[in-house]
């Protein structure tokens, strides 16, 4: 008898939580929950390819891209396509440091490379790095992934935004929500030193220049589609413009300039697709929830 006690308690038990697990992965398929996890490891990889804070001080900016002078002494091609997922940045240093040069790599992670295109050039009067040394220098895959770009996470925000703006399934409220984890995303990476795409080695010499997105790439990614696919929606207008009103605030005032472009675009937009003063009035305030919601940014902080 206790063992049929026993054996019914524990098959009420599995019944709990096989319920649970179908619950919390039922959550995690809607589109809220892919936001919020490809925005939690998007900030991670952020955290990881940026690690320096921008202070907001003089100077802090970084640089155009310094392409080394003269004619490349070799060209590396690509041995098989695929689309670059990362690549060793240490290591790259200590072989161009050993040989005596400069390597410039070609595509940035994120971009699909062909077989015979381009991938490395040498430039300086050292030695040719061994092709294989720099071959294992760089993971090459069948799609992007998040572990070295952050472009990719504001990529698939901005797809499932475009997604629910799409007229076959009309979802503004999806796109607000995209809209919410973009904008965390921003502002953290609007907050940290975006790189001077290069690297030097101990004796200060420049031995490694790559290419990295930079803050207006960041910035036309997360808002050019969303604005565009969502013109004809009020609350994609008030949402998009409590955004962009928002990281001007909060961000260091160099981060400014890019977003005021925004701004200025959705403006401009607003008064094409809303001909009515009404319908325009209503586009041309901020808030957060898209409609419904009160213009709040002086407790945003």
């Amino acid at each position: 008898m206790l063992t049929a006690y026993v054996a019914v308690f524990f098959c009420i038990v599995s019944l709990g939580v096989f319920i649970y697990l179908v619950d919390e992965v039922g959550r995690s398929l809607r589109p809220s929950g892919a936001l919020k996890l490809v925005a939690r490891m998007g900030r991670d990889v952020i955290k990881n390819v940026y690690p320096r804070l921008l202070l907001g001080s003089p100077g802090t900016m970084p640089g155009s891209l310094k392409i080394p002078e003269g004619k490349p002494r070799a060209e590396i091609l690509n041995q098989r396509e695929g689309v670059v997922l990362a690549f060793d940045t240490e290591g790259l240093v200590s072989i161009a440091q050993l040989a005596d040069c400069v390597i410039e790599m070609l595509p940035q992670v994120g971009d699909f490379v062909a077989a015979g295109q381009p991938l490395f050039r040498i430039f300086g009067s050292g030695e040719i790095p061994p092709v294989k040394s720099l071959y294992h220098s760089v993971a090459v895959g069948p799609e992007r992934t998040l572990q070295q770009d952050p472009g990719f996470a504001f990529r698939i925000m901005v797809d499932i935004a475009s997604k629910g703006l799409s007229p076959a399934i009309n979802d503004p409220t999806t796109a607000v929500q995209a809209i919410d984890q973009i904008q965390y995303l921003l502002r953290h990476l609007g907050s940290r030193y975006l790189d001077d795409e290069q690297r030097l080695d101990d004796k200060g010499l420049v031995r490694l220049v790559y290419r990295l997105p930079d803050w207006e790439d960041f910035v036309g990614l997360a808002v050019t589609e969303v604005r565009q696919f969502g013109g004809t929606s009020i609350q994609i207008a008030r949402r998009l413009r409590a955004m962009l009103e928002h990281l001007i605030l909060t961000l260091p005032e160099e981060r400014a300039p890019a977003l005021k472009r925004e701004l200025n675009l959705l403006e401009r937009s607003a008064r094409r697709f809303f001909p009515e003063a009404e319908d325009l009035a209503m586009a041309d305030v901020s808030d957060f929830q898209g409609v419904g919601g009160k213009k709040s940014l002086n407790n945003q902080r």
